[in-house]
């Protein structure tokens, strides 16, 4: 271990450590642009320069590893010198060559008040500037609806050529030319293809990206900041949501190591316009075919005079993918005091069974121990679409290598290398009776496109009996992973929301077994004519089309709740901003109607109703942390024996941006899905 005084005291660092963290390790503070953290290292900014004894000149503390620094004549520890006038000055001249060309339009520019350049130059910057030539401007390249360029501010950091590169995987933006003349751009003047391109805004330091949807929306200053939790997908991911008044202008990632490191997709990131959007805001009952408008107790009236007027083995309730565990688990008691067993949050069509244990239907490794992983196979998956974040993941492991990757289901560009298997069950049955890897800690990776069909549950218990064939699941790890692309999914099944031993499943209930369905915000499902539907959501998407009764609810930055995300680790949303109108928050609608029908449920405030709720899931009472599932239930899953079709997988999202009705409401995601699937392609691409 080395030792290394800097500004005068010693220490002791690891080996490999860089000048940089050394310094900062000791309470240095180091400027810097181009270096982060997540990318690898570029050394072009070199405002990180330090003094080191004996140097000739400053040194980019970034790039030096305090191994090759030399010890005095003595064998004295190498000395740095981190705040001397000598590092000062350097550092100003550094300064002074990024502010040459820089327009210095702070007054305008999105990046105000949040900006790398205008916080380091308070401290390096110097009254005059020796250049006095034309400044040198550029043409600004498009790279698609997401970002805005405006490439006279770059600095040529590079911090977003190597972001789209190591992390995104799409290796669309790079520098043509060379010393002055260097520029970021897209080649071909397209559009980037990537579903985590947003995160290059976060990452530019000076303005260069900027959020086009944001676009002189607000400052910085202006925006209540609220840090909640993004429902998009099921992973989970950490957010911040900026809101002005009852309006939220901005979403950006909150660094979560164990889930989302500090990215999020695109989804989650440009998702906000479609919260204002089509929204419902009062309640509306049909009549004569059409909805119109109604008081809160007209609806419940229709509701109740329906509900009384059926028997209990012909009233339902789906919950649909965006639905917390509050409203879930207040719907569940509901049909419990009905008398009906019709109850589904499987909207996919999946046959996860709660009563086989947690270890059956969770990311049972965690999403940080892809990391340790020492070989994958992605069973009816597309982990790019379902969970970007967790894709790069994939990716960084993969990209550290000795890390085989396997595909059985739809082949397509993942961003790394993979061996094509096959792509239907009888790929996956060649390893029920496979000798037992050679890998450590092998992994499965099991998505909607294997679980989510008519032989589901078939095709689980294969994975389940190859996945103990091939040591995936042992004493020591647990690689038996489902990865879910609904938010609601894991805290539905935690809680129960299944049929009973004579209920109906989602998909027989929108089929016409029963006569009143309670949908709760379930958009993804077409339920045909016959039930009397009860729609409770926050958009006009297709449950509101298909409603006889609409009562209108929050979204989920509207509303403190609970989401279990694919790993079974509970987090809870905060209210960012109000819901429109006469919108109310989904558990407290369901304990208004409970009253109307009789049932009164026995919680009057949200706490109440968790506590209820962790009595039943106790489990869900502790937030942030995974409470181990037992393996006992992927043994009993893969005792069952029912034999798959051979029809092949298909992936279940068509459409990466339309995939809920927050995102059908939104402007930038209709534009992205044009761009994407539907735009004519041009002949360069």
């Amino acid at each position: 271990m080395p030792k290394v005084k800097i500004d005068g005291k010693e220490y002791d660092v690891a080996d490999g450590t860089t000048i940089m963290h050394a310094c900062e390790d000791a309470g240095a503070e180091i400027p810097r642009f181009c270096y982060h953290d997540r990318l690898s290292i570029a050394g072009n900014c070199r405002m990180c320069l330090v003094e080191v004894k004996g140097a000739p000149k400053p040194q980019a503390s970034c790039a030096m590893s305090v191994n090759d620094l030399r010890p005095g004549p003595n064998g004295e520890p190498p000395e740095i010198f981190t705040n001397t006038p000598y590092v000062k000055k350097a550092r100003e001249g550094v300064m002074e060559f990024m502010l040459i060309n820089h327009p210095l339009d702070c007054p305008i520019c999105d990046q105000g008040g949040e900006c790398d350049l205008q916080d380091q130059a308070v401290g390096y910057g110097i009254s005059k500037n020796r250049f006095h030539e034309d400044k040198r401007a550029v043409e600004d390249p498009y790279i698609g609806p997401l970002v805005k360029t405006m490439m006279t501010r770059c600095i040529k950091c590079t911090r977003c050529v190597r972001f789209t590169t190591e992390v995104g995987g799409v290796e669309e933006l790079g520098a043509t030319g060379r010393g002055e003349d260097i520029e970021i751009t897209t080649y071909l003047q397209a559009a980037m293809h990537s579903e985590l391109q947003g995160n290059v805004i976060d990452l530019c330091p000076v303005g260069a990206l900027t959020s086009a949807a944001y676009e002189f929306k607000a400052r910085p200053w202006e925006l209540r900041k609220t840090e909640t939790i993004d429902v998009m997908d099921a992973l989970g991911s950490n957010i911040r949501v900026d809101a002005r008044g009852r309006e939220v202008l901005r979403i950006v990632p909150r660094t979560n190591d164990a889930i989302n490191e500090e990215w999020i997709s695109d989804k989650s990131r440009f998702i906000w316009d479609g919260l204002n959007a089509r929204r419902l805001d009062r309640p509306y009952v049909r009549k004569d075919g059409k909805l119109v408008e109604a008081s809160w107790d007209e609806a419940f009236a229709a509701i109740t005079d329906k509900v009384k007027a059926t028997t209990p083995e012909k009233i339902g309730a789906i919950a649909g993918d965006l639905a917390g565990a509050e409203e879930m688990f207040a719907l569940k008691t509901l049909m419990e005091s009905l008398g009906s067993q019709n109850i589904d949050c499987r909207v996919d069509g999946s046959q996860f069974d709660p009563a086989q244990g947690r270890a059956s239907y969770l990311f049972n490794s965690s999403i940080a121990d892809i990391e340790e992983a020492d070989m994958l196979m992605i069973i009816g998956s597309n982990p790019r679409l379902e969970a970007p974040v967790l894709n790069a993941r994939i990716r960084k492991r993969s990209l550290a290598g000795n890390f085989p990757i396997a595909l059985i289901g739809e082949a397509a560009d993942l961003t790394y290398d993979y061996l094509h298997l096959g792509d239907d069950a009888e790929a996956l049955e060649k390893f029920v009776t496979h000798k037992r890897a050679k890998a450590k800690k092998p992994m499965f990776i099991i998505g909607p496109g294997a679980f989510a069909r008519k032989d589901g549950g078939a095709i689980l218990a294969m994975a389940a009996r190859a996945a103990l064939a091939l040591g995936v699941v042992n004493e020591d790890w647990n690689g038996f992973n489902i990865l879910h692309s609904a938010a609601a999914r894991v805290a539905g099944l935690d809680l129960g929301l299944v049929p009973g031993d004579e209920g109906s499943d989602a998909i027989e209930m929108t089929k016409g077994s029963v006569d009143v369905l309670f949908n709760l915000g379930a958009d993804e499902l077409t339920i045909k004519d016959g039930p009397f539907v009860i729609y409770q959501g926050s958009h006009g998407d297709r449950g509101a089309h298909r409603a006889d009764v609409i009562l209108p609810a929050a979204t989920y930055t509207e509303k403190s709740a609970i989401y279990v995300n694919t790993e079974g680790r509970p987090q809870m949303t905060t209210k960012a901003s109000f819901p429109p109108g006469d919108a109310k928050e989904d558990w407290a609608i369901l304990r208004a109607l409970s009253d109307k029908l009789g049932k009164a449920l026995l919680f009057d405030t949200i706490e109440q109703l968790r506590a209820k709720m962790f009595e039943a899931a106790p489990h869900l009472a502790e937030l942030g942390a995974i409470a181990p599932a037992d393996t006992a239930g992927i043994e009993t899953l893969a005792k069952r024996k029912r034999k798959p079709r051979k029809a092949p997988f298909e992936n279940s999202i068509n459409d990466f941006y339309m995939t809920n009705p927050i995102a059908r409401a939104s402007k930038v995601m209709n534009t992205c899905s044009d761009l994407r699937y539907n735009a004519v392609k041009q002949a360069a691409e």
